[in-house]
């Protein structure tokens, strides 16, 4: 399972999570397999323009990911999202991509149902 997550920095596991999928400078992305963690990778966001983030989604599902994890996110990309077939997970706890993955293993995010968490989108 290939799991994404927004950072703004570039330390593997280690990285604090990004407040802002679309703006963050990277996509840690964590592979998943049935003894955890199997591989890291890190790739830098090549941007983000337009409105409804519609790049932003373009550019984390050309990832190929099973899953994202975020903190929030606004209603045309979490929709966006569903219609991908992503399962988005939503962490506001975690300060690192370390951190969240346990939670994931754990069962203790929740799912999104394809509806956004923020206002300002």
């Amino acid at each position: 399972m290939r799991v994404v997550f927004p950072t703004d920095e570039n330390m593997g596991f280690l990285s604090q999570r990004g407040a802002h999928f679309g703006k963050a400078k990277y996509y840690t992305i964590i592979t998943l397999d049935e003894d955890g963690i199997a591989d890291v990778e890190s790739v830098l966001n090549p941007g983000h323009s337009g409105g409804a983030c519609g790049n932003a989604v373009a550019n984390i599902m050309a990832l190929k990911p099973d899953a994202m994890v975020v903190s929030g996110i606004g209603g045309s990309p979490a929709e966006g999202f569903a219609k991908a077939g992503l399962d988005l997970y939503f962490d506001q706890e975690s300060p690192t991509v370390e951190k969240s993955v346990e939670l994931l293993l754990a069962g203790k995010l929740e799912k999104s149902s394809g509806n956004g968490t923020c206002s300002v989108h």
